[in-house]
């Protein structure tokens, strides 16, 4: 599936407002900040870091519509920081979730030359925890809870990762080509 990242316009913070249904998930995915209900037309300002600096996205797709969304920030030097990741719930289970974190590192560590990424993720949360892993982010225990893993990827591991897809996806054609002659 083709999805790329764009700044949020009005009406994709309407459709993100949409998506949570509740306090209790505003809570887990933005924080004790974003009280519920809220309006959407206030979502850019409650989203907002405090001391500035984050940049917001939407994951849009091939019809324009928004159907993820995901923010970065620095948290301390050298590393930036993903948060407020969220998939549209009609468009999970389509690896838009893996789109949506491969671009967010993408653009983070493009905007602010970070050595590490970082995130966090509820441990209950199988499926973004998975997905984390696969990504190549591991946990940081000294900054974990109980409830809440601390994960970080060096940018180094993120390069090594897209240099095997690309040598595996040269092998595949190479391999494709030689059976074609």
């Amino acid at each position: 599936m083709n999805a790329s990242l764009r700044a949020p316009i009005a009406s994709d913070y309407a459709a993100i407002a949409s998506w949570i249904p509740d306090s209790a998930a505003g809570l887990r995915w933005a924080g004790p900040r974003l009280s519920f209900p809220f309006a959407a037309s206030d979502l850019s300002a409650l989203l907002a870091v405090p001391g500035g600096g984050e940049f917001s996205y939407s994951l849009i797709d091939e019809s324009g519509s928004p159907c993820g969304f995901g923010q970065h920030w620095v948290l301390q030097p050298g590393a930036v920081h993903l948060g407020r990741i969220i998939v549209a719930p009609d468009a999970r289970g389509r690896g838009l979730g893996r789109v949506l974190c491969q671009q967010l590192v993408s653009a983070g560590l493009h905007a602010t030359s970070a050595t590490a990424v970082t995130l966090r993720a509820y441990r209950d949360n199988l499926v973004a925890v998975g997905l984390y892993s696969s990504l190549g982010f591991v946990e940081v225990a000294a900054e974990s809870t109980d409830d809440v893993l601390f994960m970080k990827m060096l940018a180094n591991r993120l390069f090594v990762t897209d240099t095997q897809q690309q040598v595996a996806a040269a092998r595949h054609l190479l391999r494709a080509g030689q059976r074609q002659r």
